[in-house]
């Protein structure tokens, strides 16, 4: 019973990443916390190991449509390298506080991000950023490397902002060069927090694993053939969904 509510949570947790570059820590998150019974720190431990192969196989679906741009993309991966570890260390002194105090936090910050998707979609034109811009861009991507250590998600809406309102990518291309961005954050959080004594167990592990990435796989594909108000739509319906339900759970 408790490997389909791993295989659930793996699913939801890929479709959203694969509609528009979100992370499996919306989902994963929440629910290991509420209704498995896991740690916090173990949960985003997993939650972090699972965005690895589900954002890179996302990111290989919007490159073979063209929506990747790894060039203007990579400087603000360093930064956010670099964030995600000091978020991993800040993670685990929360978690020594709160047990369920990252769950919450995740619960409140997916209603916020879901309320965005409803705002009126404005596309941007491909234009090179300026000097500010790009240290502008390198403030933010350490900042959201904070977030994704900490939280366990990889920052996929925080980054498709700063790709899309600072280095001025359109919105689909921002969200493939997120996906790659992401992969390699969710890369060095989870090897922080493994190193920091997190454990995670194997069956479960992979269970989720494996479903979130052939979820993100399938949702990837459609999320390169709908107009963007659709799929906007469609992944703040999800957020809400798993808002809702997972506060309930903790209840």
């Amino acid at each position: 019973m408790m490997l389909l509510v791993y295989a659930i949570t793996g699913l939801a947790g890929g479709v959203l990443t694969g509609l528009a570059g979100l992370t499996a820590a919306m989902v994963v998150t929440p629910i290991l916390c509420s209704v498995c019974g896991w740690s916090a720190y173990d949960a985003v431990t997993l939650s972090l190991i699972a965005n690895v192969p589900s954002a890179l196989a996302a990111c290989w679906t919007f490159y073979k449509n063209g929506n990747l741009d790894m060039k203007r993309g990579l400087h603000v991966a360093i930064a956010a390298f670099a964030g995600a570890v000091v978020g991993s260390w800040l993670g685990w002194l929360f978690s020594q506080v709160s047990e369920n105090g990252i769950s919450y936090a995740v619960i409140l910050s997916n209603l916020f991000l879901a309320a965005k998707f409803f705002l009126p979609v404005k596309q941007k034109e491909h234009k090179p950023a300026g000097q500010k811009r790009t240290v502008l861009a390198l403030v933010l991507a350490f900042l959201i490397g904070v977030e994704c250590g900490f939280m366990g998600s990889a920052g996929g809406v925080l980054m498709l902002m700063v790709l899309t309102l600072v280095l001025g990518m359109d919105t689909k291309l921002a969200v493939g060069t997120s996906s790659l961005v992401m992969t390699l954050v969710a890369l060095i959080g989870a090897l922080s927090h493994v190193g920091m004594g997190a454990q995670v167990e194997l069956m479960p592990g992979l269970v989720v694993t494996v479903c979130c990435t052939l979820a993100a796989m399938i949702s990837a594909r459609f999320a390169n053939r709908v107009e963007e108000k659709t799929l906007n739509r469609a992944a703040g319906l999800v957020l809400i969904l798993v808002s809702v339900v997972s506060w309930i759970l903790s209840k």
